[in-house]
């Protein structure tokens, strides 16, 4: 695991071999439950698999978890939710495919260790992963019509290293995406303080030369990377120094740091890192989750890109991993605590109170 205090196991997680085909009586059941949110959970943590989250009118239940889908750190659907691609964040990384029923349909290496974010090109004709522990990007081509990759995955490794000798020994790519045009793979690395950018060929859709986008300062731990849909604008939020900063994006790929602003109180002085970041669907607002101070970070998103603080919420729960926006509320994985919290969404954009909505041991992610 890359978080340090307490430590608790995470990046080395219990191996196992491929998804077996097929489904049981039980998966079948578990496949029709699950045509809405779902939870992936850590083995090593207590997980039990794959666990469908069904919404009772407020009153949320877990359905029938599928423990031979392990591990799931991140996932992306296909646009019209015809396919899943599912990570298994462990030693020898593994991507499957599945069905809208969570059939599988392949199972692939990424080529490296812990694989921990996933992005699908706007054209929806390549798929990129970021392998954390190992320090590399996976990128495959999709068939057009099918979104089956099409042969191995190529892999681009990153270099680089940072002050923090336990976090930052090496290289751990944490986040990628692809800008709007296709044409550039972006990816965030923790251990080298830098973001890359990964130039694709027009022709054969291939990384073909890699470049540093932005040099993060020593030491801050870049984690993850949110696009504003409309301006040339990124924002940035770092793990270990708790920050966000607001990126201008030029037309060559590359960053230009506007302003940094801390995602922590000021008159905190406890241990806490930076986790995942958000846009609501309007961007009016940006959302950050702080594992340690376990809370979620509200900025204002002004006309320009710029961002100002309206709220630190807390996240009723411990080590708030990753959070999902609804349209009426918010619901946050608390790894630690191992729950799901729901935080209603107000007029404004500020989240209410936090209520726990689901006990779910080991969760460290909801898809849809």
């Amino acid at each position: 695991m890359h978080d340090r205090s307490p430590p608790l196991p995470r990046r080395r997680l219990v191996l196992g071999g491929l998804l077996a085909a097929g489904l049981s009586a039980g998966r079948a059941a578990h496949a029709a439950e699950g045509a809405g949110l779902f939870a992936g959970t850590y083995a090593n943590e207590g997980g039990a698999g794959l666990v469908p989250l069904i919404d009772g009118g407020g009153h949320w239940r877990a359905g029938s978890a599928d423990a031979a889908i392990r591990n799931v750190s991140f996932g992306v659907t296909r646009p019209g939710g015809r396919l899943r691609y599912l990570l298994d964040e462990r030693a020898e990384g593994g991507l499957g495919v599945y069905d809208a029923r969570f059939r599988r349909l392949a199972g692939l290496s990424t080529g490296g260790a812990d694989p921990c974010h996933a992005a699908l090109a706007p054209d929806g004709r390549a798929l990129a992963v970021a392998n954390y522990s190992s320090g590399s990007v996976a990128l495959w081509s999709l068939d057009r019509g099918s979104g089956m990759p099409r042969g191995a995955a190529q892999i681009v490794a990153h270099t680089g290293r940072g002050p923090n000798v336990e976090r930052q020994a090496g290289p751990h790519a944490h986040w990628v995406g692809f800008t709007n045009d296709g044409a550039i793979l972006h990816s965030v690395d923790l251990g080298a303080d830098a973001v890359f950018a990964h130039h694709r060929d027009a022709r054969t859709g291939r990384i073909a030369r890699t470049s540093i986008a932005y040099r993060a300062p020593a030491g801050s731990g870049p984690r993850h990377l949110a696009r504003h849909p409309r301006l040339p604008v990124a924002y940035l939020v770092t793990e270990l120094a708790n920050t966000v900063t607001i990126l201008d994006a030029g037309p060559d790929g590359e960053f230009v740091e506007r302003a940094v602003l801390s995602t922590l109180p000021a008159d905190f002085h406890g241990t806490s890192y930076g986790a995942h970041i958000a846009l609501n669907p309007t961007v009016t607002r940006l959302y950050v989750s702080n594992r340690g101070h376990d809370s979620i970070a509200v900025y204002a998103v002004a006309p320009d890109g710029g961002l100002r603080l309206l709220q630190h919420a807390g996240c009723g729960g411990h080590w708030p991993r990753f959070f999902r926006l609804r349209g009426r509320d918010m619901l946050v994985a608390n790894q630690r605590a191992g729950t799901i919290t729901q935080l209603p969404l107000r007029t404004d954009g500020t989240l209410g109170p936090a209520t726990v909505a689901l006990r779910l041991p080991g969760v460290v992610f909801i898809g849809e």
